[in-house]
């Protein structure tokens, strides 16, 4: 099996087993080296909250009430997968993000929020460079429960592409 060693500065040679032909891992390592897994650069990036950095670049808010919230997504090259649509795991991660935001908007600031599920539903592909808009908007917020619901719509037609769910637990903050 291939493995990647690296170093802080630069990516080595990978390692690749004896059990495997040298044409198959010079086509995984090929595969690998184009979807960017072996940039070297990927391994600086882990500082405290750079998850938010990333995925704040390609949202901005464009609406903000009390329970909703809309945002404009732009699908870079950064953020989609092999057949240029949106990867499913960037709309997880715009998903969770939105969701977040909007829970805020009714969530006291004396409460922390914690995500207890997340489920998505895949109805078609956003693709490269199409920019979407994102609804965000709360269906229900109790005492202990604030549920969000979040749609992605293709700005120039207006087509649904995802729709999430998400469920939050909302804890005091304990005082001792």
């Amino acid at each position: 099996m291939a493995k990647a060693t690296t170093t802080s500065q630069e990516t080595t040679t990978p390692t690749v087993s004896k059990h495997l032909s040298p044409e198959y891992a010079t086509g995984v390592v090929k595969f690998l080296e184009n979807v960017g897994i072996l940039d070297p650069s990927i391994h600086s990036y882990n500082t405290k909250d750079y998850y938010s950095h990333l995925i704040s670049g390609h949202l901005r808010a464009d609406h903000v009430q009390r329970g909703r919230i809309t945002c404009l997504l732009s699908v870079t090259p950064a953020v989609t997968n092999y057949f240029n649509g949106l990867h499913g795991g960037a709309v997880a991660a715009f998903a969770e993000r939105v969701a977040i935001a909007c829970a805020k908007t009714v969530v006291g600031d004396d409460k922390e929020i914690f995500l207890g599920e997340l489920s998505i539903s895949y109805l078609s592909s956003a693709r490269q460079n199409e920019e979407l808009i994102v609804d965000g908007s709360v269906v229900r917020s109790g005492r202990n429960l604030t549920m969000v619901s979040i749609e992605f719509k293709v700005k120039e037609t207006g087509k649904l592409v995802y729709t999430a769910r998400a469920t939050f637990y909302n804890f005091p903050v304990s005082k001792l």
